[in-house]
């Protein structure tokens, strides 16, 4: 079997794999049952309150999997999408509530711009949760051999993308009338702000 097919396998059976992103080594698992987020949380030690991004191959299945996206949530997730950027946006359906941690009402979203096996392993699943492959308030891995050894034996399945950019991911909460960064990483803040601003006209 293949790396690519053995994450492949991994994900749809429910258990956690390391892949290479745009921007970090992510750990992620099939988003659409509470079970696997509950052993990705385990293996990074990440608290239940925190939520976690739903990371989609294309901005289309990302609609087909949150079909309220529409409008202002809609333009911005187009425009800004795929890039080194999570949005975090409106959730009345509450889908996939267990990623959402304490914010039931809101999902945060990404669509990375990947290469290589990581893309044909999202291109075959459409859809994973992710989050940093780091142990909870550790360094973010820019290597496979950065992400911690518990980690890595508590995953499944690896992908080694050689060494990545290193930021993560800049976070930008749209869910209030007034867009804001809520993590500074890959794309700095201002200009964050500034490609929400040309997204909105």
């Amino acid at each position: 079997m293949s790396d690519v097919a053995a994450v492949v396998a991994a994900i749809r059976s429910g258990r956690p794999v390391i892949l290479p992103t745009d921007t970090v080594y992510g750990l992620c698992v099939t988003p659409y049952s509470e079970t696997p987020v509950r052993r990705l949380y385990r293996l990074k030690g990440r608290d239940d309150g925190q939520p976690t991004a739903l990371v989609a191959r294309d901005v289309d299945f990302l609609f087909e999997c949150v079909p309220e996206l529409r409008g202002r949530a809609g333009t911005l997730a187009r425009a800004l999408l795929p890039g080194p950027y999570t949005l975090v946006l409106p959730n009345p359906a509450r889908r996939f509530r267990w990623l959402n941690g304490t914010l039931g009402d809101t999902i945060g979203i990404r669509v990375p711009e990947l290469d290589g096996d990581a893309r044909e392993v999202i291109n075959h699943v459409g859809v994973v949760a992710a989050t940093s492959a780091n142990e909870r308030g550790g360094p973010d891995p820019r290597r496979l051999d950065d992400v911690p050894r518990a980690i890595r034996d508590g995953a499944a399945a690896a992908l080694d993308g050689g060494e990545l950019a290193g930021m993560p991911s800049t976070v930008i909460d749209l869910t209030q009338p007034e867009p804001a960064v809520v993590r500074e990483g890959a794309v700095p803040a201002e200009r964050a702000l500034e490609h929400v601003r040309l997204a909105l006209g």
